[in-house]
């Protein structure tokens, strides 16, 4: 069956970053198109489907924080910064961002960063109607939602999702950060031990129901575990 190419938008004010990115991700059977701001990215979005953003950090108007932080993960985004620090890198993918790189970077690099990211979907991919329940919860992995027990969904960001999708799927079991962030974010990823933390940080927040008890538990040297009972159902199943 014929599969239409995966179309990303390359937003960066430098002209010259666009085309050379563009150019190469063309080349590489990507639909790609440039957006110097966060304004022309709105107007693409609004007029054509986009399967991925490469959206540059330092923009004049609108920065690309405040974008990712507004997107939420929809479509997915790669960071690109010339500033490179680690904080910017934490902020980032705190906010919701599925990769970051420092710039300037390799096109392969980059190449090799979007593949992994377009191609998690169809990893994560379960049977029609599948969920997750724990202690309340449900994870509805055909939406990509959480649902709370008492029915409010709770927004997550790529990342977030992966994360939980990886630590339902293994109940009990102690994992490195080397193993979620393989689960969550890729083969190709770099390893952000502080970057994870954060992650982590605001999953657990996000799992607050207010009674104490927390499902993500850390093992100190070694990684987390969760601790929950977790069972497979159809989506609008009720624990």
């Amino acid at each position: 069956m014929y599969q239409p190419p995966a179309r990303i938008l390359v937003v960066d004010d430098d002209p010259g970053i666009r085309e050379v990115l563009c150019d190469y991700l063309g080349q590489h059977g990507y639909e790609a198109s440039g957006a110097a701001s966060a304004a022309e990215m709105d107007r693409a979005l609004a007029t054509a489907r986009t399967d991925l953003i490469v959206l540059d950090l330092m923009m004049p108007g609108e920065d690309g924080l405040s974008v990712v932080r507004r997107l939420a993960g929809t479509p997915p985004v790669v960071m690109l910064s010339a500033m490179g620090e680690d904080t910017d890198r934490i902020v980032g993918l705190e906010l919701g961002a599925d990769d970051y790189l420092a710039k300037p970077c390799n096109p392969r690099e980059l190449l090799a960063r979007i593949r992994a990211v377009l191609r998690r979907p169809r990893e994560e991919e379960e049977p029609r109607d599948a969920a997750l329940m724990f202690d309340g919860w449900r994870l509805d992995l055909l939406r990509r939602e959480l649902v709370r027990p008492d029915g409010v969904v709770v927004a997550l960001s790529s990342g977030e999702f992966g994360l939980l999708h990886a630590f339902a799927e293994r109940p009990g079991r102690v994992l490195t950060r080397d193993q979620l962030l393989e689960a969550a974010r890729g083969t190709e990823a770099d390893v952000f031990d502080r970057a994870m933390d954060v992650q982590i940080s605001r999953l657990r927040k996000k799992l607050d129901d207010g009674s104490g008890r927390g499902l993500i538990i850390t093992i100190r040297g070694e990684g987390y575990r969760f601790d929950a009972r977790v069972r497979r159902a159809e989506c609008g199943g009720r624990a």
